[in-house]
């Protein structure tokens, strides 16, 4: 194997692990700052949205369960797909122990500009363990920045005790990193994410980008029903 740090002995190791260790410490100190300032934020009021639930409409201050604050995340979708986004297929099956936001009085949801009924078959296929809701009969999604052909989002809601709600936050693309665990394990890899647009020593395995990422119907045979199942 030629993609190997270089060995050194103890204390220069230490020296070059407590250098980057600043680094991380800086890094740490500056989400803490960047956190300060989203909990400043101003916010939105919505109008009162009606979505789909698995047991028919239900409006938006609901999907809250009782809880004031909702995390949303917006699951791209294609009507009729057997296999639907592989990112968001495999970025919501780490999502499968949400309970202790409850002591935050919070809650964390799948929406979807899909069918409920092609939805839940879905989660049913690659055994995701979220809450989904349908927003295939409102603008709720094209009015938070996750319109139907559209791209993955992540939103979070205020609800008040009037039950008016309000977007706090949104956010889409690498933006979405921090809410997982999948890549902060694999960055403290030697290897890293092995992808072609990372910064790594010559030598370094690398591969394009996504290629390492499970598909949907990996997700399903590790959790679901497995690949074979039509829709």
């Amino acid at each position: 194997m030629s993609a190997l740090p270089p060995v050194v002995d103890q204390q220069t190791w230490r020296a070059a692990l407590d250098d980057l260790r600043a680094r991380e410490k800086a890094a740490t100190r500056e989400l803490d700052a960047i956190a300060a300032q989203r909990r400043r934020l101003p916010m939105v009021e919505l109008p009162d949205y009606t979505l789909i639930g698995p047991d028919g409409p239900i409006r938006l201050a609901e999907v809250f369960d009782g809880h004031s604050q909702l995390i949303v995340y917006h699951h791209m979708w294609s009507d009729g797909a057997q296999w639907q986004c592989p990112g968001c297929t495999g970025f919501t099956s780490q999502f499968t122990r949400l309970e202790f936001l409850a002591n935050y009085d919070a809650r964390f949801v799948i929406v979807t500009n899909g069918p409920i009924e092609e939805a839940m078959a879905y989660k049913a296929r690659v055994g995701n363990q979220m809450d989904w809701y349908s927003s295939a009969q409102s603008s709720f999604g094209t009015d938070v920045d996750a319109g139907p052909g559209g791209g993955f989002a992540v939103n979070v809601f205020l609800r008040d005790s009037a039950d008016r709600v309000y977007r706090t936050w949104h956010t889409n693309g690498r933006g979405t990193e921090q809410l997982s665990h999948s890549f902060g394990l694999i960055d403290v890899l030697p290897w890293g994410r092995q992808e072609e647009w990372q910064d790594s020593p010559d030598g370094w395995p690398q591969r394009p980008t996504y290629s390492g990422w499970a598909d949907s119907p990996d997700i399903a045979r590790a959790y679901g029903q497995g690949p074979t199942l039509s829709p």
